[in-house]
């Protein structure tokens, strides 16, 4: 693809961590051109003044949050902003003819009571929420092709809705039984500085936040409920962690029948056939977040306890790749048509 027919992108939000790992893998996005990238806090910076690692690889000032502006540069606009002001610039991206994807939580979730419930911002109008296809890809993939809109999950949901899908769907564990312990390092936070993230706390340390109340449980429960034909509601505890990536979400559900781990294999293999980011380990074989580090990989594994009748289901993910950027470029692939692994194929970085 010749550079004049490359698609051209617009990153909002390409100060925060999602924004910046967006630019590291669309800069070797052989179909994609980085026309713009926008900070309502930095307009008229260069880019590397807070991104020195970007010198002289992409040589671009910030410009301000202008839909007209990002229109004249760009075909589609990767919106990494916090939750509460996609809401209101979404639609106006889309009156302009843009292709969006949107990586806040303000398109996500269905029922506009729900989302100002858990999230306390008025909710977007009810036709861009109708509107938004829910960009799981190994599950709505289909539903993206040739789309203009499409909500990028969170990185939570991402973790564990891959780990717990197949087992909900098939009705192999009992959905009102779900207990999710999970763990995220402290980039999930995002770039701005915080007592929760000040080094001195959480070096050596392990904390637990917002118990019972995260934002992502409803989105969570809504992919749940869709999965096993009813309502689902799900215990969530969320952990912050003494590392920069990573998610780590251990889901524990009785299961309906006597299974063995190789069947819970053979299930998510077949399950998962064919996406290429979804990697089931052996029985008795576990993940860890290092495994991923730097991927859009989703690496799960399993454990069958008998003596409890109960099943145990690790998820990895890279928060910033498959919990965000890297899913909202294989998102982009799908919505153009191109292969989904386009852009993505890079390995793990380990150690």
């Amino acid at each position: 693809m010749t550079e004049s027919n490359k698609v051209k992108a617009a990153i909002v939000g390409s100060t925060g961590y999602g924004g910046v790992e967006l630019i590291r893998f669309l800069l070797n996005h052989p179909n994609v051109e980085i026309t713009s990238v926008i900070s309502s806090s930095n307009a008229g910076e260069s880019i590397t003044e807070g991104f020195p690692h970007l010198s002289e690889l992409l040589v671009q000032r910030l410009d301000g949050v202008d839909p007209a502006l990002i229109k004249s540069k760009a075909d589609v606009v990767f919106t990494a902003t916090p939750s509460g002001v996609s809401g209101k610039l979404v639609p106006q991206l889309l009156a302009e003819g843009l292709k969006v994807i949107d990586l806040s939580g303000d398109f996500r979730i269905k029922d506009a009571a729900v989302y100002e419930e858990w999230y306390k911002h008025d909710a977007p109008p009810a036709g861009l929420l109708e509107q938004a296809v829910y960009g799981l890809c190994e599950e709505n993939g289909a539903q993206v092709k040739g789309l203009d809109f499409v909500s990028n999950p969170g990185c939570y949901p991402t973790a564990t809705l891959l780990g717990l899908l197949p087992a909900v769907k098939e009705g192999w564990i009992d959905p009102g039984s779900i207990i999710i312990d999970a763990k995220s390092g402290v980039s999930g936070a995002g770039r701005g500085t915080s007592l929760m993230t000040h080094y001195a706390e959480i070096n050596e340390n392990m904390k637990v936040y917002k118990v019972n109340k995260h934002q992502h449980i409803p989105e969570i429960e809504q992919g749940l409920s869709i999965a096993a034909g009813s309502p689902v509601t799900v215990t969530f505890t969320t952990h912050l962690v003494p590392m920069t990536r990573g998610i780590m979400s251990t889901m524990y559900a009785k299961l309906t029948g006597s299974r063995s781990e190789q069947e819970l294999v053979d299930l998510y293999r077949h399950y998962y056939e064919g996406r290429p980011f979804v990697r089931v380990r052996e029985p008795g074989k576990f993940p860890a977040t290092k495994e991923v580090f730097g991927s859009n990989y989703c690496d799960i594994g399993f454990a069958v306890d008998a003596r409890t009748g109960r099943l145990t289901i690790v998820s990895v993910i890279d928060n910033v790749v498959k919990g965000a950027a890297g899913q909202a470029i294989q998102n982009l692939n799908l919505m153009m048509g191109w292969e989904e692994t386009t852009g993505l194929q890079l390995s793990p970085v380990y150690p």
